[in-house]
């Protein structure tokens, strides 16, 4: 059987981000990526110029014209651009025994908001129940729970149980926006918590980190891996990505992940 996963995200023109780097993502780890795409974003590495979401009618399509024929096996969500589409993509999702894996996209590398205040109301009574895990960063974490940044590992445990408790059930908590030569990532659930680190790299060539994280985790939710084996070997490729992110060379701002550094190393 040919392993399915599904992205429900915004198009990034740039193709670093969203929808592209989700399909290049599961591409680049053995599974065929179908897509919904919940809007239209003119953007490249130096910033987000236009956003024109997808329509409610068109999302809901999209949804049931892909379970209508494809066999899915893990759903990645990714920027819903405002409540009408967190709510398009919840009910086109309620009743689906599959793992959902939720990066709450709300700001672009670029500095520029993808998802507005007025939304994030909805997207935590919406969406996070649904969520088998929920990948934020420390902004996006703090955005849910409407409190500061997590400043230490020690916050970053605390505000990961307190995510957990408004339903996903598992939390990555990202620590790429902290401070230190160790980047640390924290798995939490109710059976426990895992720390996955790696040396923070010298290079600005990180857009579509998160997209790239959270589809390389639904990518291996859809081979059947367990939680903690799809998270830790999604980790490891995002490493080897960023790592090999600057022989691309690709635009003159913050340039993207190196998606395919196993097939073509150099650039």
């Amino acid at each position: 059987m040919t392993a399915i996963a599904l992205t429900i995200a915004g198009s990034d023109s740039g193709g670093g981000a969203g929808i592209q780097a989700d399909l290049k993502t599961f591409s680049a780890l053995g599974v065929y990526g179908a897509s919904v795409i919940t809007a239209l974003t003119a953007q490249n590495t130096r910033a987000v110029t236009m956003v024109e979401p997808a329509s409610a009618a068109m999302i809901a399509a999209q949804i049931a014209a892909v379970f209508d024929d494809l066999d899915i096996r893990a759903v990645k969500l990714g920027m819903l651009s405002g409540p009408e589409a967190i709510r398009t993509v919840a009910a086109g999702l309620t009743g689906r025994d599959l793992p959902l894996v939720l990066d709450p996209v709300m700001v672009a590398k670029s500095g520029d908001t993808l998802l507005p205040d007025a939304a994030i109301a909805t997207l935590r009574a919406a969406m996070l129940p649904l969520a088998h895990l929920l990948t934020p960063n420390l902004p996006e974490a703090a955005r849910l729970l409407d409190c500061a940044p997590a400043q230490d590992e020690a916050q970053m445990l605390e505000q990961g149980h307190a995510l957990l408790a408004l339903g996903p059930r598992a939390v990555l908590m990202k620590g790429g926006h902290a401070e230190g030569d160790t980047c640390t990532d924290l798995l939490i659930a109710a059976s426990g918590t895992l720390r996955l680190t790696a040396p923070r790299r010298a290079t600005r060539n990180t857009h579509g980190t998160g997209c790239t994280l959270s589809a390389a985790i639904a990518a291996g939710l859809a081979k059947g891996l367990e939680l903690p084996e799809a998270v830790t070997q999604a980790h490891g490729y995002l490493q080897g990505a960023i790592a090999a992110a600057d022989a691309l060379a690709v635009g003159h701002g913050h340039g993207p992940v190196h998606h395919f550094h196993k097939v073509w190393p150099h650039g």
